[in-house]
């Protein structure tokens, strides 16, 4: 009966942790990406370098950029980044020099997406493709839609991404040391309940 009780308690422990774990993160993503939106939007409103239209994109894409990067672990969230910033730094160099010779065309768009996608896999970055041809597709289909001085739009997606891991990454470690605390608690909860069981 008591190896039992012991059993049950575990198995509840267990559950009440995931649970918290599930809460803390959910919670915490949700504060990180408001924060990325908010840190973006008011500095670029602040400096009146764009327009509204690419302040709320720059907002959005921040906040792609801390649901990418902040994981279940600091150690993925490490590795989310450097995936992210490695993808996205090439990403934008290529849309840059294009955009500074020529505005959008679907074969410029092509051939980005190809250069991209040969470079990381002859670097050994295979795992950066699909990020990098994703990135390369929005930046220059939003330079299409604004074509007016559209060489800015992977300078303004570089800024707003280095803000979205920023935050992404110091959620991370928030996350990090919450993590901590919740299995020591978890560890309490079960020992005084085993202390219960014990005649």
């Amino acid at each position: 009966m008591t190896q039992t009780m012991k059993q049950t308690g575990q198995t509840t422990a267990r559950e009440e942790r995931r649970t918290d774990q599930a809460i803390s993160h959910g919670v915490l993503l949700a504060v990180c990406c408001l924060l990325s939106y908010k840190i973006n939007t008011d500095l670029l409103t602040f400096s009146g370098f764009v327009l509204r239209d690419d302040e709320l994109l720059g907002g959005m894409w921040a906040v792609v950029a801390t649901i990418f990067v902040l994981r279940g672990s600091y150690e993925e969230s490490a590795k989310a980044a450097l995936l992210r910033t490695s993808a996205t730094v090439l990403s934008f160099a290529l849309c840059l020099v294009y955009l500074l010779v020529f505005p959008f065309r679907v074969w410029g768009l092509v051939v980005l997406i190809a250069i991209g996608a040969i470079v990381l896999d002859l670097i050994g970055r295979s795992e950066d493709v699909i990020t990098a041809s994703i990135t390369t597709t929005v930046v220059m289909v939003v330079a299409a839609i604004s074509p007016q001085q559209a060489w800015r739009q992977p300078i303004l997606r570089l800024i707003d991404t280095i803000v979205g891991i920023a935050v992404g990454i110091a959620g991370a470690w928030i996350g990090l040391k919450l993590a901590t605390r919740i299995p020591n608690q978890a560890s309490a909860g079960v020992g005084q309940i085993h202390e219960k069981s014990i005649p």
